[in-house]
């Protein structure tokens, strides 16, 4: 960090139109810039050197050198004066400004600040120099506060320390990249925070997304954004990663292997069960800091970030899918249980994507599938039901009747058209959520996303009725 934020010090006080020098309080000469070593025709060589090697000798300078020598051991207050300056058979009148300089709020040494009286129109101009130390100051922390508001919470300590060794990295601006993109989603969350208490629902989110935080940052992944119970995350950005793909199929695999462990702990707590979906997709986005200095978000765009929210809204019962830009980029060897043929908004044609439950060296991360088939049932459960789209139900109620039910899995006739993948929500014990998994002679197979506490009454009055 020390580093870093000397760069960014010289290369502002580089530029200044002022003479600037900076000595650290053991007097030794850190930095000037070309306007001072001009100035007090000092030689090139004179940073690192101690102060008094390269002044003492100058007997005719006396008072800049008390003034620069009062503002080194005296660390209480800034000086500022007008002082003469002999160079060669010119006398010079400098207006000198010390001021401290810092860094994570921390006095460190000076800045000295000058100018030749002569050379300004106003002396109101000399004041500007104690407002660019403020500014300079300022700018320090500013790039501490940008490090931690834009990454310090989403990235590794590892990856943070690159990118303080890598002062580029902070810089405002975007550019093209090829990476892969990680979106994550609790099944029928909307309707679980309408019941339960706030409280209890801020608690049992924060434990999901620390563990799920634990797992993408352990497989070197950024975490852009959580929306809600959503997760937004990225792999091979800010930092290049060329096994990106393979990294975000073992961090989801990693996180589908802890929901029994947290789904466990919401049970002690009385808490719903979670199930989750990951959609992962590899592409050319764009990448970068986006906003203000004041207000910065490390952001990423482009076709293929909408395109992984797609993928993700095809799993259901706690599914991996990745699409085929992320399968070819994988060289690891992985476990494939099914392949799948959808039609997402924007996209032309048809597009494969791919349920994983393992994947080889050298992560060796492996899920077990879920679900079971729905038991048939002797006689038909009437049930009311809406289709959902995004967040949203119909308004209009469609009818039909369960004819098989599982464990999470349901068979139900309608004379309503639906479609593969179709959200809906039932009437059964509460509103319970589903997607149409597949169509048959039987009617539609539909897969429980969120079950509501009176499903199990209700299905025992049903089954044994």
């Amino acid at each position: 960090m020390a580093d870093s934020s000397r760069i960014i010090q010289e290369n502002i006080m580089r530029n200044m139109a002022e003479g600037v020098m900076s000595i650290g309080f053991n007097g030794e000469i850190t930095f000037v810039n070309p306007v001072a070593v001009t100035t007090l025709g000092l030689p090139d060589d004179c940073v690192g050197k101690k102060f008094a090697a390269c002044f003492f000798d100058s007997i005719n300078n006396d008072q800049f050198t008390q003034m620069v020598l009062d503002a080194v051991y005296d660390r209480t207050k800034s000086h500022e004066g007008i002082v003469p300056y002999i160079r060669g058979d010119i006398t010079l009148q400098l207006r000198v400004v010390t001021s401290f300089l810092q860094e994570n709020g921390e006095k460190v040494g000076i800045i000295v600040v000058f100018s030749d009286l002569s050379e300004l129109i106003d002396l109101r101009d000399a004041v500007k120099s104690m407002e660019k130390i403020r500014a300079l100051n300022s700018q320090l922390e500013l790039r501490n506060n940008l490090l931690s508001e834009t990454f310090g919470r989403f990235l590794s300590d590892d990856i943070v320390k690159q990118l303080l060794d890598t002062p580029d990295g902070l810089r405002l601006g975007g550019k093209k990249k090829e990476l892969t993109v990680l979106m994550s989603d609790l099944r029928g969350f909307t309707a679980m925070s309408e019941r339960m208490d706030p409280e209890d629902l801020i608690t049992m989110l924060n434990h999901y997304l620390g563990e799920m935080t634990d797992a993408i940052q352990s497989k070197e992944g950024t975490i852009i954004e959580f929306m809600g119970d959503g997760i937004f995350a990225i792999f091979g950005a800010p930092l290049e990663n060329e096994s990106h793909a393979a990294d975000a199929v073992a961090a989801a695999l990693d996180m589908q292997s802890r929901m029994e462990a947290i789904n466990k702990w919401n049970i002690e707590r009385d808490y719903p069960i979670l199930e989750m979906g990951i959609g992962i997709n590899t592409g050319e986005v764009i990448v970068g800091n986006i906003g203000s200095e004041k207000r910065t978000k490390y952001g990423v765009v482009g076709s293929n970030v909408n395109l992984t929210g797609r993928v993700e809204s095809y799993t259901i019962n706690g599914q991996i899918l990745i699409s085929q830009s992320t399968k070819d980029a994988i060289i690891s060897e992985m476990s494939i249980a099914k392949e799948i043929v959808v039609h997402p908004k924007g996209v032309k044609g048809d597009m494969k994507l791919f349920q994983v439950i393992g994947i080889g060296e050298p992560y060796n991360l492996f899920v077990d599938v879920k679900g079971t088939a729905p038991d048939k049932l002797q006689k038909i459960i009437p049930v009311t039901f809406y289709l959902i789209e995004g967040k949203h139900g119909e308004k209009k109620s469609h009818y039909g009747g369960i004819t098989a039910l599982g464990q999470d899995m349901a068979v139900i006739e309608t004379e309503a058209e639906l479609n593969v993948y179709d959200n809906m929500q039932l009437e059964a014990g509460g509103e319970l959520y589903c997607k149409v998994m597949e169509k048959n002679d039987d009617g539609y197979l539909i897969h429980f996303t969120s079950v509501p506490s009176g499903y199990k009454a209700w299905k025992q009055y049903f089954v044994e009725k």
